[in-house]
């Protein structure tokens, strides 16, 4: 064998084993499913009655006329662990994880609700008052939502 041929078939060789491991990666990572789930499933959920302040309310979708104080508006954009777990199961813990998040920010923005709820995966507003959307994938679940935070009277 001569020296060219030697390295011409290294790099083929180790361009064949690399194209392999990309076309891999990238299956693996690729499913991104797009779900619009309920948001009374998550809302009944155990944990979610045991961590969801009372005294916070959710509403997606809507401003109710009895606003006294505007907060601001901001989003949480959450991801879980999806391994093992079927999409909609993944998909009620994150949703869960994000309304946390904008239970957090109420408190420390001293409002008592966030209203106006919607989906806001990759900045695209989806409002609905029924359900939100969840994108699955093999590895990973993800929610986004914006609202605004408000003391109501």
């Amino acid at each position: 064998m001569t020296t060219t041929y030697k390295t011409t078939h290294k790099a083929l060789v180790l361009a064949t084993a690399l194209l392999g491991s990309l076309a891999l990666s990238t299956t693996a990572q690729a499913r991104d499913t797009e779900l619009m789930l309920p948001v009374a499933e998550v809302m009944n959920m155990p944990e979610a009655r045991d961590q969801l302040d009372p005294n916070i309310r959710f509403i997606f979708a809507e401003t109710p006329g009895n606003v006294a104080e505007q907060h601001g508006n901001f989003v949480s954009n959450k991801k879980t662990n999806a391994f093992n777990k079927s999409d909609a199961e993944a998909c009620r813990w994150v949703m869960l994880s994000a309304l946390l998040s904008l239970q957090d920010r109420v408190r420390s923005e001293g409002g008592n609700a966030v209203v106006n709820i919607e989906s806001f995966y990759d900045r695209e507003p989806n409002a609905s008052r029924d359900n939100y959307e969840c994108h699955a994938g093999m590895l990973m679940a993800g929610v986004a939502l914006r609202g605004d935070v408000v003391t109501l009277r």
